[in-house]
């Protein structure tokens, strides 16, 4: 047997969207079970996300701290932001995100991996990025708002945030997800055998 997640739709009966909001809405559909029943499922549609594991030549993460209100926490993240624009470019999303969190580029990018965030009640798509050989970026620096206006940033050991991860003092998905992914690819094939950053990405299609 092959261990691969695989496309599938079961029949929809009928759907709704009971609620429209800024960025993502929620949507109930009557899905047909294998027995023929029909039950409601509800779940939030999301345009889906980028974010950029950014590693220095210290071995260094850079990350940001921020308030996130759903969960009452501030926790520390990775640089991350939506795909705003249908059919966006994920690389460029990414490369704009870490530009207007950390005025930081990089020059070498590559995929680390992509996670559905949480698909029992949601859909969002995110697709993780590696990003070295960084430097300062030119230009005015973007300017923050709301939660973003709080924002701390820091650079941190990988193998500090791996203790964290473990530790249970570090919650946010896609810093979970990108710090574990890049010690596993270290413990593999090497980071230089890992996608290269225009790889397909069935989730969230998109143009070269």
């Amino acid at each position: 047997m092959t261990i691969k997640d695989t496309p599938e739709e079961w029949e929809i009966r009928a759907t709704a969207t009971p609620f429209v909001g800024n960025k993502t809405s929620v949507r109930t559909d009557d899905v047909v079970m294998p027995d023929g029943s029909v039950v409601h499922r509800d779940y939030q549609v999301h345009p889906g996300s980028v974010a950029v594991l950014a590693l220095d030549d210290q071995d260094r993460v850079l990350v940001l701290r921020q308030y996130r209100h759903p969960v009452r926490h501030k926790l520390w993240e990775i640089p991350a932001g939506l795909l705003d624009v249908p059919g966006e470019n994920p690389l460029h999303a990414a490369q704009r995100e870490l530009y207007e969190e950390a005025h930081v580029k990089a020059e070498d990018w590559r995929v680390l991996t992509d996670v559905y965030t949480t698909p029992g009640g949601c859909d969002e798509a995110v697709r993780i990025f590696l990003a070295r050989d960084l430097s300062e970026a030119e230009g005015r620096r973007f300017v923050v708002e709301d939660e973003e206006a709080d924002m701390e940033l820091a650079r941190v050991p990988v193998e500090e945030l791996v203790r964290g991860v473990l530790a249970g003092e570090l919650h946010n998905n896609c810093l979970v997800v990108g710090v574990l992914s890049l010690v596993a690819a270290r413990g593999g094939d090497g980071l230089d055998a890992l996608r290269p950053a225009d790889a397909p990405w069935p989730a969230r299609p998109f143009e070269a």
